[in-house]
Order: structure tokens, then sequence, then C-alpha cells
């Protein structure tokens, strides 16, 4: 064997374990990708319209089964966003360790641990089946499939010449705290639920209380954490500014906390000036610093991310007038429509159809198209469905009744357009197995 060879196969086989484990990460984002959308599109979304039809035809909200509202509730929060942000969190975060080995039995564990979780947590609300068992088991497992995710990731130590973590890391492991006592607590309520309630519901404040610590302590501040990270490399926006960043979730933090001392009133205006400080932080609506990457994606890209900001401050500010004006839910139900499908599920049909090809084996997206059009029906309905909310419940108008179910089937073709271009997207082959001559992906989309 002649010294070129020699060298050739010493690279081989030193290229073999990064390659492997870049493989076994890469098929663990598309099982939590793959188990995301079915949460999102059928216990999700269908179920959400279901229940929206149902409140519009008896024109009030408290016909309907609240067993049934906290499930389609947790089938969004924790189904489908959650299973996207643990099986990025997998990727982003081992992929920056010294170790080049990936922790493919714990990662398989924490998915199946957690997806059994939310599809417990689901069907005991839906169905009232064995609850009193059911639904405790769904939060010890919804616990413990975090857990191991957690320990999991804290495990493996920052690559060598790290002396300090990046600012969007400590935002993400600070909402990854937040995570688990939020699933702790839930996991209690379950336990208390079952041994003292009559019906498979949590109380109304309780729920609510676990609702926003749940979408302002993590869904929120991990989205400005991973924003941090990729809007200025992939949408050209100037670098973050730490200190707003940090000083916004330190006051989102304060909100929750007076949320659980009930001062609703309070905790909205903390909850505004931490999304103002949060979008001068990011710099989302200064001029952009460069030209965004849009090779592959819609071109309306950086639109999307600001239109997603605008839609987070109007979330908020509803939330301060809900907490004055409101009597029959219609204005907190704007505020929190507003919040989690106008910013939380944008950013993440903007961010995800960028990103999560190239997690998935350096694919191209499916259609750029669809890319734009399951955005723009997002935000059709989201439009459509905040401003009907309040006529409905607090003015008793008809025409917003009606309206109301219209708003829900837009919403729902949006989230199956955006279904449909992630699976085309699997479908195809990934980086490793297309031949040579095949065109090559933006390969920028990598953190």
């Amino acid at each position: 064997m002649t010294r070129e060879e020699t060298e050739t196969l010493e690279l081989r086989l030193a290229e073999e374990p990064r390659i492997r484990a870049e493989r076994q990460s890469q098929a663990l984002i598309e099982a939590f990708v793959g188990s995301g959308l079915f949460f999102m599109l059928l216990p999700g979304t269908f179920l959400g319209v279901w229940n929206l039809i149902g409140i519009s035809r008896q024109q009030a909200l408290d016909g309907l089964s609240s067993a049934w509202l906290q499930a389609h509730g947790q089938a969004q929060l924790f189904g489908w966003v959650g299973s996207f942000i643990l099986g990025i969190g997998f990727y982003s975060l081992t992929k920056m360790q010294s170790t080049r080995t990936f922790p493919v039995g714990n990662a398989w564990t924490a998915w199946s641990l957690w997806t059994c979780g939310v599809a417990l947590r689901w069907l005991g609300g839906v169905t009232g089946w064995h609850w009193r068992w059911i639904l405790p088991a769904s939060g010890l497992l919804e616990l413990g499939g975090f857990l191991l995710f957690f320990l999991t990731v804290r495990r493996h130590r920052p690559a060598s010449g790290q002396s300090a973590k990046p600012m969007w890391m400590v935002l993400v492991i600070l909402s990854t705290f937040v995570f688990l006592l939020t699933l702790v607590i839930n996991a209690i309520a379950l336990f208390r639920l079952a041994l003292l309630s009559r019906t498979p519901a949590l109380p109304h404040l309780l729920d609510l209380q676990l609702v926003t610590m749940a979408i302002w302590g993590v869904l929120v501040s991990t989205i400005w954490g991973f924003n941090a990270r990729w809007l200025p490399i992939f949408a050209g926006f100037s670098q973050p500014r730490a200190r707003w960043l940090f000083t916004a979730y330190g006051l989102s933090l304060a909100g929750i906390v007076l949320v659980f001392l009930n001062q609703w009133g309070i905790s909205s205006a903390v909850f505004v000036a931490s999304v103002l400080l949060a979008i001068q932080g990011l710099r989302v609506w200064h001029p952009a610093f460069q030209p965004a990457k849009v090779h592959n994606i819609h071109p309306s890209f950086p639109h999307f991310l600001r239109i997603a900001y605008g839609w987070l401050l109007i979330a908020s500010l509803l939330g301060c007038l809900a907490s004055r004006e409101d009597r029959s839910g219609g204005l907190w139900g704007a505020s929190r429509h507003a919040l989690t499908v106008g910013f939380v599920a944008v950013m993440v049909f903007t961010i995800g159809q960028r990103v999560l090809p190239a997690f998935c084996g350096m694919r191209v997206l499916w259609s750029k198209e669809l890319m734009f059009w399951s955005l723009a029906l997002l935000n059709v309905g989201c439009l459509l469905r905040v401003s009907m909310e309040p006529l409905a419940y607090e003015r008793d108008w008809q025409i917003a009744w009606r309206l109301l179910p219209v708003s829900a089937v837009i919403e729902l073709t949006a989230v199956t357009l955006f279904a449909l271009n992630l699976l085309g997207t699997l479908m195809q082959k990934p980086a490793h197995l297309r031949q040579v001559s095949d065109p090559v992906s933006d390969a920028g989309g990598a953190p």
C-alpha cells in the first residue's frame, strides 16, 4: 500500500465516527419532526378546528369540554412545538460538544418517552378513558423524556477552546430549566387531579398559569435564543444585544411569577416591556446588515420574521387590554391566539422551513411556493381569528361567530401545506446519498 493510499485510509477511518454521529443525529431529528407534525395536524389543529366549530355553534365558550380544550393545547404546545425543540436541541447542542459520539440510546429513549407521554395526555383528556391512570402516567412520561434529554445535553462538555457559552445558548439553557420546572408542576397537578377531581380537566386558573409559564418561560424565550443565533446568519440582521435580551427574559420570568400571584394586570404590562426589549435586542425592525440567505427558500423569509414579532407585540398589548376589559374570554383568547399562532407558529413555519431541511441530511426544501402560501394563509387566518374573537365573545356579533370557523379552516389549510412541504422534503434523498452530479443544497443552514 502506497503512502497516499495509507493517508486516504487513515482519513476515512478518522471521518467515520463523525459521519456516523451525523447520520444518527439526522435520524433522530427526523423522528422528532415526524411526531411533531403528527401532533400538529391531528390532535392539535384538527381538534382545534373541531373545538372552534362547536364554540361557534353554541356561541359560548362554556359549552365545550375543558378537558378537550386542554388536550388541544397540550398537543400544540408539547406535542408539536415541544417535539421540535427537543429534536433541534439534541441536534444543535450535541454537535457543539467535545465528543464525536452521539447519545443514541438516550436520545431514542427520550423520544419514545416524550411521544408516548404527549399521546397519552391527549387520549386521556379527549376520551376520558381510564384518565385517573393515564393522565398521571402521561405527566411522568413527559417528565422522564425531558429529564433524559436535559441530563444528556448537560453531561456533554463544550468543545475545547470555548471559554464561555455564547449568549444564544445561555438563553436556550435557561429556557430548558423553566421547561423542566413546568413539567414537574404539570406532573404534580395531574397526580392531584387523579386523586381529588371528578373530571379529567385541570382547574381553569391553574391551567392558565401553566400555559403562561410554558409559552413565556419556554417557547418564546427558546425562539429568542435560536433567533439570536440564526437571524444574523440567515436574515442578515445586525448582531443581537445580549444585555437587552437577558433583561427581556428576566422580565418575562417576573411576569410569570406575577401570574402565579394572580397579578394579571401588572404581569401583562411586564410582558409588553419584555417584548419591546427583545425586539430591540434582536434588531428585528432595524435595517438588515447584509442580504438575507434565501437560496432554496422563498424570498419573503425575512419579512415573515418581522411579521411574527408584530404578532408578539399585538399579543402582549391585547393581554394588557384583556386584564382590564375582558368579560367573556374574547380578549384573552385573541391575545393567546396572536401569541401561539401569530408569533410561535409563524416563527416555526418561517425558521423551520429554513433550517430543518439542512438538519435532516442537507436536503433542499421541496417547494418555495408552499412555504409562501403556508405562511400567507396562516397570517390571514390568524388575523381573522384575532379580530373576530373579541367581537364574538364580548360583543356577540353574529357575523363574527360565523367567521370564526372560517379562520380555523384557513389555518388548518396553512398547517397542512406546511406539513406537506416538510414531508416532501424528508422524502428526498439526503446529501450523503445523492450522486455527485445532483445539485448541492445551500450549505449555510447548519449552525
